[in-house]
């Protein structure tokens, strides 16, 4: 009876881990095309190039994005095993799946008539909501986040490097696609993400938590430690050094 009561206790903390990661996922899907695309900004990372790719060919950043994630789940696979690119695989087809609903049929518009600092903030805070939930129970925001880690790893720099690097790349691309003023709002979306992405992760909580590379922590609930791991991570998110 004590070994079932486990086994079940273990598939609801599961499903409920799931369930928070889904809700991340949404956020950013909604975020990005509600707010970014129809506002005409970018994004850092693989959903930049996935935006980007939609203004330049017209494809759906839902396709763009998978066609980009999945070389990095193959090598994943084969570098971290199978359970750790099914749950980084669930988190990326669910943004994929959400985005394309949102693209196929809302009809809600949130264009601010090119009062760009508006969408910037909310961006920036929605997705650093979003990102952050997501990394906060072990999942992974794309394809992007675990190829800097393998980068971070194989090179030996430092993980905010990796992340400088690969996100000044991105919105260095975005000045093809678009006008100057839309790149610098992007760059101040980027930074508030970065900045509620590392508030959600550190938020002081009692149990067990997950940091990005799924391993259990159990943090007294009196003095409640930082998740050094996720806060490595998102301390740099999308490219922000402090």
């Amino acid at each position: 009876m004590k070994r079932t009561s486990l086994t079940m206790q273990q598939v609801k903390t599961e499903a409920g881990k799931l369930a928070i990661m889904l809700l991340g996922t949404f956020i950013l899907a909604f975020a990005y095309y509600h707010i970014n695309f129809q506002n005409h900004l970018s994004e850092g990372g693989f959903v930049g190039l996935a935006l980007l790719g939609k203004y330049a060919t017209g494809l759906s950043p839902a396709i763009g994005m998978l066609l980009l994630d999945i070389p990095v789940m193959i090598l994943a696979w084969y570098l971290k095993g199978w359970r750790f690119m099914i749950q980084a695989l669930l988190g990326v087809g669910a943004f994929s799946l959400f985005y394309d609903g949102f693209e196929r049929y809302s009809t809600l518009v949130m264009s601010f008539n090119g009062n760009l600092w508006i969408p910037a903030v909310l961006s920036g805070v929605l997705t650093g909501v979003g990102a952050g939930i997501v990394l906060r129970f072990g999942g992974a925001t794309g394809g992007d986040d675990i190829l800097a880690v393998l980068v971070s790893r194989w090179k030996g720099w430092k993980l905010g490097t990796v992340f400088f690097v690969s996100d000044a790349f991105v919105l260095g691309l975005s000045l093809f696609f678009l006008p100057v003023k839309e790149t610098l709002y992007t760059i101040l979306a980027v930074w508030i993400a970065s900045k509620v992405i590392t508030y959600v992760v550190s938020i002081p909580a009692r149990g067990t938590v997950v940091t990005t590379s799924a391993v259990k922590l159990q943090i007294p609930s009196v003095a409640t430690k930082a998740v050094n791991v996720a806060s490595q991570r998102t301390s740099v998110a999308r490219g922000v050094t402090h």
